[in-house]
């Protein structure tokens, strides 16, 4: 039997112990010793690029931000699509998984942070959002915790609530799509996403891709093309 190694370990804002794994070839991130994210099941973290990734734009270039590089495979399935005008942004709050990525996690998706498509911000994705100018992304998509709920580190409830719903919307073009990984169903979220003004769906993702039962679910919310409030309304039939 191969062994498992224990390759490095940080601590969280919040104070838990972040470590990375390695055994026969995957490599698994864990919090407190409880699997956080592993490369063997990855499918659900793919299929949150792809939902993403599809509903971007054809012609010119777009703006994407991820919140949450983990093992890279969201990051991976955007590339795979994306247009080589793109501009991918990646805001990871721990500066030790990027470099986790860059050294032992090299030869999984880690050389992607150099696609010159790829931009790299080391913090806060709250704060990222909080300083993007209105309808500055085509999409983003959240990763960054066990979903609506969160798991590592309590201040990400800041993003499910209404400002941080409020907030997103601001940053996404009309039309744009947000896509956020959660661990379970939420329907007081997904009824949240319907208040902010959202075209909210919830997509089953499975925990790998021979899984007959699906695990997690992906949150979609499409902003609206256009302002379709009643006092749009009101001032298009004057025209």
């Amino acid at each position: 039997m191969k062994p498992h190694h224990n390759l490095a370990e940080t601590k969280t804002p919040d104070g838990a112990r972040l470590s990375l794994h390695e055994h026969d070839g995957s490599f698994c991130i864990r919090l407190n010793g409880q699997d956080l994210m592993h490369s063997v099941t990855s499918t659900s973290e793919i299929l949150l690029g792809d939902l993403a990734a599809e509903h971007l734009g054809r012609n010119g270039p777009v703006r994407v931000l991820i919140g949450g590089l983990g093992l890279g495979y969201t990051l991976k399935a955007v590339l795979a699509k994306a247009k080589p005008q793109a501009v991918v942004e990646v805001a990871e709050l721990m500066p030790e998984v990027v470099e986790w990525n860059r050294t032992f996690m090299a030869g999984l998706n880690g050389r992607l942070l150099e696609d010159k498509r790829v931009v790299l911000r080391v913090g806060d994705v709250v704060d990222v959002i909080a300083r993007a100018r209105p309808g500055y992304y085509d999409a983003l998509l959240l990763d960054v915790d066990n979903g609506p709920i969160p798991m590592v580190r309590a201040g990400n409830v800041r993003l499910y609530g209404d400002r941080g719903l409020q907030a997103l919307k601001a940053a996404l073009k009309p039309g744009g799509r947000l896509a956020i990984w959660s661990a379970a169903p939420d329907r007081s979220f997904e009824a949240r996403l319907r208040v902010a003004g959202f075209a909210a769906s919830a997509v089953p993702a499975r925990l790998y891709a021979t899984a007959k039962r699906s695990a997690y679910i992906i949150y979609i919310g499409d902003k609206p093309a256009a302002d379709i409030s009643p006092a749009a309304d009101r001032k298009s039939s004057k025209r």
